[in-house]
C-alpha cells in the first residue's frame, strides 16, 4: 500500500514511541489562538490494514478543513493531530493517552481500536476529565455499562452491528448454530449479542457449540474440527484479520461451510477481504464496505480524492478517519472552544453530516448513529466483494433507550 508522507502541520512526531517534549508539559492544555491539538493513539502497528488507511484518510480530511479556514467559529485556528501508537495493551495506551497530554498538551484524544485498549482508554479519560473520542472499538460497555460522561463512540458498536445481521437471517429458518468468536472483550460481547437476540427472534434458536480462540493465535485445525463436529445449521462468526484469512482457509479446506448458513461480523470490509483474494466465500451475510459501489455524490468524490492521494482504494477505516476528522471539526464549531466541558456539551445529541448522509451523537449513551453496509460475499474474479447489500441506518439498530439509561452509572 502506498502511503503518503504527512505535513509537518497536520501531523507532529510521527508514530515514535517517546513524544517529543513541547510546551505545555505542565499538563494543562493550550487555549490559545494556535493550532487546535489532537491526540490520537491507534494500533498503528499491530492492525495496521485498518489503522494505516485510517489515518490517512484522517490526515486528508484534517488538511481539506485546514485549507478551507480551520474551526471558523473559533477566529479559523486549524486542526492539529498528534498520532501515536497505543500499543494495542491497555497499559501501553494509558501511558501513550497520558503522554499526549502532559507532554504534547493536546486538546482531546480520539482513536484507538481493540475493544479492551479503548475500555482502558475511556477509564483514564474519566479520571482525567479529558474528552475522548473513541473511533473503532466496538464493544457494548464502552457506552453502555462503562460507560462516562467523557467517552463519545463514532463506529455502530457490537449489538448494532449484531442486531442488523440478525435480522438478515432470522428469516431463514436456521435453528442450530455455532459460535466462533476472538477470547476478548469485543468476541465475547458479538457472542451474547447475537444468543440474546436470536432467542428473541427465532423460536427453538440454540447453539450447539461455541469456540473462543486466542486473538492472534488461532489453532485453525482444532477450531474448524470442532466446529464441524457438531453439525450446526448455521455459523455466526466474529473472527477479523488474520485468524479470519486462517479460518477461512481451513474451512474451505475441510468444506466447512458447505450448505451451512454463515453469519459473519466485519468480513465485507476491504481491510480483511482483501487478504482473503480467491479463497472469499461466497453467500456469507455480513456487515462491510463496498466502497466501488456506493453511489452518493460525495461519497464518490471522497474516493476519487482518496485515490488520488494516496495511489491506493479506501478501506473502511478511510471512511471512518475521514468521517470522524470533520465529526470534531463539527463539534468544535458548535462548542466554539476546545474547553473540555464545552466539548462534551456539543457532542451530546449533535447533529453532523457524513459522506453516506447524516448522523446523530445521542446523548443518552454517546452512541453514534452511524450506519453500516449489510450484503452478501461473493467473487469477483479472484477478489471477494459484496452484492446485494443496502446501507443500514444505525439509528434503527441501538440499545433501546430504556436499557441504555438503566446500563450507565455516570
Amino acid at each position: 500500500m502506498s502511503i503518503r508522507n504527512p505535513s509537518r502541520r497536520a501531523l507532529v512526531g510521527g508514530l515514535a514511541a517517546a513524544p517529543l517534549a513541547l510546551a505545555g508539559a505542565s499538563g494543562t492544555r493550550a487555549q490559545g489562538a494556535g493550532p487546535i491539538r489532537i491526540g490520537e493513539l491507534n494500533s498503528y502497528s499491530r492492525m495496521a490494514a485498518f489503522a494505516v488507511p485510517y489515518r490517512n484518510a484522517m490526515q486528508m480530511g484534517v488538511e481539506e478543513i485546514n485549507k478551507a479556514g480551520g474551526v471558523r467559529a473559533m477566529g479559523g485556528r486549524p486542526l492539529e493531530m498528534v498520532f501515536r501508537d497505543d500499543g494495542s495493551t491497555p497499559g501501553d495506551a494509558v501511558r501513550v493517552a497520558e503522554e499526549l497530554l502532559t507532554r504534547e498538551n493536546v486538546s482531546f484524544l480520539a482513536g484507538t481500536f481493540l475493544s479492551n485498549v479503548g475500555l482502558a482508554v475511556s477509564d483514564f479519560a474519566n479520571q482525567r476529565k479529558v474528552l475522548f473520542l473513541a473511533t473503532e472499538p466496538l464493544t457494548d460497555a464502552l457506552t453502555m455499562a462503562n460507560g462516562n460522561r467523557y467517552t463519545f463512540r463514532v463506529r455502530p458498536n457490537t449489538y448494532m452491528q449484531t442486531r442488523m445481521l440478525v435480522e438478515a437471517v432470522k428469516a431463514k429458518g436456521v435453528k442450530r448454530w455455532a459460535i466462533v468468536a476472538p477470547n476478548y472483550e469485543y468476541g465475547q460481547s458479538a457472542a451474547a449479542n447475537f444468543k440474546k437476540l436470536m432467542a428473541a427472534a427465532v423460536p427453538g434458536f440454540e447453539v450447539v457449540v461455541e469456540q473462543f480462540p486466542a486473538l492472534g493465535r488461532i489453532d485453525a485445525g482444532a477450531t474448524v474440527g470442532a466446529l464441524g463436529r457438531a453439525r450446526p445449521d448455521g455459523i455466526f462468526n466474529v473472527l477479523f484479520g488474520a485468524d479470519l484469512t486462517t479460518f477461512v482457509r481451513e474451512g474451505n479446506t475441510r468444506g466447512l461451510f458447505e450448505r451451512r448458513l454463515v453469519a459473519s461480523l466485519l468480513t465485507g470490509e476491504p481491510e480483511y477481504m482483501i487478504p482473503l483474494g480467491e479463497e472469499t466465500p461466497e453467500g456469507w451475510i455480513t456487515t462491510g464496505y463496498p466502497w466501488d459501489k456506493i453511489e452518493e455524490p460525495k461519497h464518490k468524490a471522497f474516493v476519487q480524492a482518496y485515490r488520488a492521494a494516496f495511489n491506493d482504494t479506501p478501506r473502511l477505516g478511510s471512511f471512518l478517519g475521514y468521517v470522524v476528522a470533520y465529526l470534531m471539526r463539527d463539534m468544535l464549531e458548535k462548542a466554539k472552544s476546545a474547553d473540555t466541558e464545552a466539548m462534551v456539551a456539543a457532542l451530546e445529541d449533535l447533529r453532523f453530516d457524513t459522506i453516506v448522509g447524516p448522523a446523530v451523537m445521542r446523548g443518552i449513551d454517546n452512541q453514534a448513529t452511524l450506519g453500516a453496509w449489510v450484503g452478501e460475499t461473493a467473487l469477483n474474479g479472484r477478489q471477494g466483494t459484496m452484492r446485494n447489500f443496502r446501507y443500514e441506518d444505525g439509528a434503527n439498530h441501538m440499545h433501546p433507550e430504556e436499557e441504555a439509561r438503566a446500563a450507565r452509572k455516570d
